[in-house]
């Protein structure tokens, strides 16, 4: 199962992401679930760095399939957006497919 944990302040606002694990809907190279949130995943975070230049640590163990995103100040507003989108779209995968193989938890934090 991935399980993906956005962490929010208080104004709902995601200012962590950690996601780990591995689908296991399908053979390695076939599982359309780990493809589809990794896509979303990748793209998201690749988007913040290139399109709006916000600044936000990569911790990652790929020996377990983990990754964990964390930003210092509270995120700019089309960070967020970019956020906010890939949470749907996971939201979207877990309805279709099922929280057996995709979970989405959210953490309130009090910090930032």
């Amino acid at each position: 199962m991935i399980r993906v944990t956005f962490y929010k302040n208080p104004d709902n606002i995601t200012v962590r992401c950690v996601l780990e694990g591995h689908a296991a809907y399908a053979d390695k190279g076939e599982d359309i679930v780990c493809s589809a949130v990794s896509i979303l995943f990748i793209n998201t975070i690749n988007c913040i760095e290139k399109l709006v230049g916000e600044s936000y640590q990569l911790k990652q163990d790929e020996k377990k399939n983990r990754f964990d995103v964390s930003f210092d100040t509270v995120p700019k507003h089309d960070t967020q957006l970019l956020l906010n989108t890939m949470e749907f779209g996971l939201v979207t995968i877990q309805k279709q497919y099922g929280s057996k193989f995709l979970k989405i938890t959210l953490k309130e934090v009090q910090e930032i």
